[in-house]
């Protein structure tokens, strides 16, 4: 049967395209299911399936489109053509025949003559060619960022999803890696379009690659998984614009040459560049013996200070970055270290590092029973992923003094946002 004389448009292409790629998931799973089928435990086939695209207008807006019906005839024309050829059935909306497709049906046995016509490169050759490329790129990273790319490596040879890489752009694939090597570079917190700049020569091209870098981070490292994904980018040390340590009291900072940098008078806070709290060589509170509260949101951070004004308060704006920790790590031993966050799973994880990447007898304020308690009539309902979560942290360590809180929160299905706690003087 020979190939229809003429050349798809960009909308019947990519119809095509989605069908196949369809087709080849499906070709993958049932090779994958073929063992159970030796042993009788097939069940359902998925390759047995009808392979259907429905059009809808947001997936297809040039097809129906009511200003230019031209797209739709020209794609109506071609996708009857393409039915007399035997490789796909249309589907007709009811009343519409010959004018408004419904869905259109691959026909399997034509598949073959569909992929040589187009043409598209088979989904094998494009999954070894991805492998290829891993396998000869991995040996540049370690850590997360190694298991990221194993993980992606496992999922190429069982003949699953490769996200977030691509299996139709090399280029972006290039790319990506290109974005993780250069993360080595990256030691200090920088706008993520200087980055782009310096790496690609593109202010915008990084914001493309932005989500596939956010998902391979959460991937390779799993304490991220809670991570928002300005936190998680912030953990790179890639932020959107250079962000502040808000810091409240009579804080002295001593910076890499010895000097004093003056903060004193700036009410009710000032905010610290966070580039230049991460180059500290010393930090103190006036007050020998004194404490710091970090606290987790800027709300109850200034509802602190306002209530107590004589407190030293740093606000963490959710999990502390990396310049927010160096800080609280120049501080002395002397100086007691407290904490206040939200009495959830969020809450107790950012107590847990704090404890474990900067003072191991970091204190919990106002995170107890009694808090709770006094307050329940604020709380909310714990979701699945909060039980999850909040077991999860059971087993944590860090947090063997607070377990007695976290086994109430469970006890009473319930959480407990700071915003809700009363300050006294």
């Amino acid at each position: 049967m020979s190939s229809p004389p003429f050349r798809p448009t960009a909308e019947v292409a990519a119809i095509l395209n989605v069908l196949l790629d369809s087709f080849e998931r499906r070709v993958a799973v049932r090779r994958a299911r073929a063992g159970e089928a030796a042993r009788g435990n097939a069940g359902d086939d998925p390759g047995s399936r009808v392979i259907r695209w429905r059009l809808e207008p947001g997936s297809a807006p040039d097809y129906f489109s009511q200003t230019d019906p031209a797209p739709r005839q020209a794609a109506n024309e071609q996708w009857q053509q393409l039915e007399r050829a035997g490789w796909v059935k249309l589907e007709w909306l009811p009343g519409e025949a010959g004018h408004l497709l419904s869905a259109v049906v691959l026909l399997r046995a034509q598949a073959e003559a569909v992929f040589s016509w187009l043409p598209r490169e088979p989904q094998a050759a494009r999954r070894a060619r991805l492998a290829d490329r891993l396998l000869g790129e991995r040996f540049r990273f370690g850590g997360w960022r190694r298991r990221a790319i194993e993980h992606v490596l496992s999922q190429l040879k069982a003949e699953k999803s490769v996200a977030p890489f691509s299996l139709s752009d090399d280029d972006f694939n290039r790319d990506v890696l290109t974005a993780l090597a250069e993360l080595d570079q990256v030691r200090e917190e920088t706008p993520y379009r200087v980055f782009s700049v310096h790496v690609f020569n593109d202010s915008k091209r990084f914001e493309l690659l932005m989500r596939a870098v956010i998902s391979l981070a959460r991937r390779g490292q799993p304490e991220w998984k809670v991570l928002t994904d300005t936190e998680v980018l912030r953990e790179l040390n890639l932020v959107a614009n250079p962000g502040h340590l808000y810091l409240h009291g009579a804080w002295i900072l001593i910076d890499a040459l010895g000097q004093r940098l003056p903060i004193e008078g700036f009410e009710p806070s000032v905010g610290l560049p966070a580039a230049q709290a991460a180059h500290l060589c010393q930090v103190a509170v006036a007050d020998a013996g004194s404490r710091v509260i970090a606290v987790e949101n800027p709300t109850t951070f200034y509802e602190l200070i306002r209530h107590q004004p004589d407190v030293a308060a740093i606000c963490l704006w959710g999990n502390p970055s990396p310049a927010c920790r160096h800080l609280l790590r120049q501080l002395p031993e002397t100086t007691a270290l407290c904490v206040w966050a939200d009495l959830d799973y969020g809450g107790f994880n950012i107590l847990a590092q704090l404890r474990e990447q900067v003072k191991a007898g970091a204190a919990p304020f106002h995170m107890d029973v009694d808090t709770f308690e006094a307050h329940a009539r604020w709380a909310r309902p714990l979701t699945p992923g909060d039980l999850k979560n909040l077991t999860r942290l059971l087993r944590r360590a860090s947090l063997a003094d607070v377990q007695p809180v976290i086994t109430h929160l469970l006890e009473r299905g319930l959480k407990l946002e700071q915003e809700a706690v009363v300050i006294r003087h």
